[in-house]
């Protein structure tokens, strides 16, 4: 597995880049992170670790605002904007999946069909601000207008599996938060609960493209 790190240019500073490529890759994943944290997200960080060396090559966007060390973001068209500049110095040989955490879902709904992704994966997406059910972003998530895979935690303060529309192609993380962090008391590890979601992105990356296997190399 390769890891490339590089820093570029955009319309509103400098942002980086870390890639993991795989051997032999089939897919592509471009992700970003949230208004929270960066690309050290421990579920960002388990993706780019333990998806190359299935045939899936990842790339970790990290946006100005987070490269300049500042701690609030930047305005959503700003994010987009240094997003849609970073990504488009990829140029993937492979079908492109794109997708963030919390808010870098909700850049990658707004962003992926210019971008060329055949499809979103949207970690842990803010379907509104906590304790703020009325202020749903469902229409933001819909707006994607490609296939979409919503990985939600049972426990999200933005929005649980529960509170998203029928028919939205969602997996729950049992007893997971916003972070995809569980408590000590839980019934699922930590460990497990990361590999789940991992697991989940794998299989519909996969499923998507016809290979049928999941991350554990079962057929479906």
């Amino acid at each position: 597995m390769v890891v490339d790190r590089r820093t570029y240019d955009t319309p509103h500073g400098p942002g980086r880049i870390v890639q993991r490529r795989a051997d032999s890759p089939w897919a592509a994943l471009v992700l970003t992170h949230s208004a929270g944290s960066g690309i050290e997200a421990h579920d960002l960080v388990a993706l780019a670790a333990r998806l190359p060396p299935l045939g899936i090559n990842v790339a970790l966007v990290e946006l100005p605002w987070r490269t300049a060390g500042k701690r609030i973001a930047a305005a959503p068209s700003v994010l987009d904007a240094s997003f849609r500049s970073l990504a488009n110095h990829l140029r993937p040989r492979t079908p492109m999946f794109v997708g963030g955490r919390s808010t870098g879902a909700r850049v990658a709904c707004r962003t992926a069909r210019g971008l060329g992704a055949i499809g979103v994966l949207a970690l842990a997406f803010p379907l509104h601000p906590p304790g703020r059910s009325d202020a749903s972003r469902v229409a933001e998530l819909r707006g994607a207008r490609l296939p979409t895979l919503v990985v939600q935690g049972e426990r999200d303060a933005h929005g649980t599996p529960a509170e998203f529309p029928a028919g939205t192609n969602l997996v729950r993380i049992a007893e997971a938060d916003h972070s995809f962090a569980v408590g000590a008391r839980a019934g699922v590890s930590q460990q497990a609960t990361t590999q789940a979601v991992v697991d989940a992105a794998y299989t519909w990356i996969a499923g998507s493209l016809g290979r049928g296997t999941t991350a554990h190399g079962t057929r479906l």
